[in-house]
């Protein structure tokens, strides 16, 4: 599914990857974790075509980065991120936005067909959120526009979900309505790469962990085999005890 082999990054003279080799097959669910700054959101740039490696090469979907044509590999991926939503228009309805996600577009400039309209609407409803639906964006919460940006990403009906920090700015609450409605997606058949700092979101629904730290792959494999204490004190440089409730791993800093 994923492939990314001795890919190297060099910008301005830093070394931002370094000869990372990572591989992701379909049917695992990843989420990808490491300190600011180690890496992981110019791996998630580069999965999906907006950066190029300084030298290794990166698969996707069967494709091969500098061989295919980079923008049909990116309507196969559904990409949630703060700049993502930065781009959208805060006075535009509701439905029209999530309706725009599935043509790949940012904003509508010309009547949008009934079929399109009635998608988006459906869609918005499976979200709960289709009270709001001729709503402007920018009236709705933190935890609403993120369950809004969902909704738009799958109008497109990815093969693969990428998500940065989807939680990032939610409280508790929402945080646990977001990630309760993100676990129903396991049955849709799409593969997912979810990055975070708080291992409290890894939930049931993933299979395998990459570590990132300092530009490297640290560790990647099966979530319980990679996420131990002695890993995530050596990379968040901090003493750590991890326990495992209810398929989740919850932390505690040590004293």
């Amino acid at each position: 599914m994923i492939t990314l082999t001795n890919v190297n990054f060099v910008r301005e003279r830093r070394h931002i990857l370094k000869d990372v080799n990572l591989r992701m097959n379909r049917g695992e669910q990843w989420v990808v974790l490491g300190r600011n700054g180690s890496g992981k959101t110019t791996i998630l740039e580069m999965i999906n075509g907006y950066l190029f490696p300084t030298s290794g090469h990166i698969e996707v979907l069967g494709e091969r980065y500098g061989e295919a044509d980079v923008r049909e590999v990116r309507r196969r991926i559904g990409y949630i991120s703060q700049s993502m939503m930065e781009k959208l228009t805060l006075r535009d309805p509701l439905w029209e936005v999530v309706a725009t996600g599935a043509l790949g577009i940012l904003r509508f400039y010309e009547p949008v067909a009934a079929q399109l309209e009635e998608e988006a609407r459906a869609m918005l409803e499976r979200h709960g959120l289709s009270a709001m639906a001729d709503q402007p964006l920018g009236l709705l919460s933190q935890g609403e526009r993120k369950k809004a940006m969902l909704a738009r990403t799958l109008m497109q009906r990815p093969e693969i979900l990428i998500l940065d920090e989807p939680c990032a700015g939610l409280d508790l609450y929402e945080r646990e309505q977001f990630l309760r409605m993100f676990g129903s997606l396991k049955d849709q058949g799409m593969s997912i790469v979810y990055v975070t700092h708080h291992l409290e979101e890894i939930i049931p629904l993933f299979t395998h962990i990459a570590l990132i730290h300092e530009g490297r792959v640290a560790a990647a494999g099966p979530k319980t085999e990679i996420l131990t204490e002695e890993r995530i004190g050596r990379i968040y440089d901090v003493p750590v005890r991890l326990d495992w409730q209810d398929g989740r791993p919850w932390l505690q800093v040590r004293a």
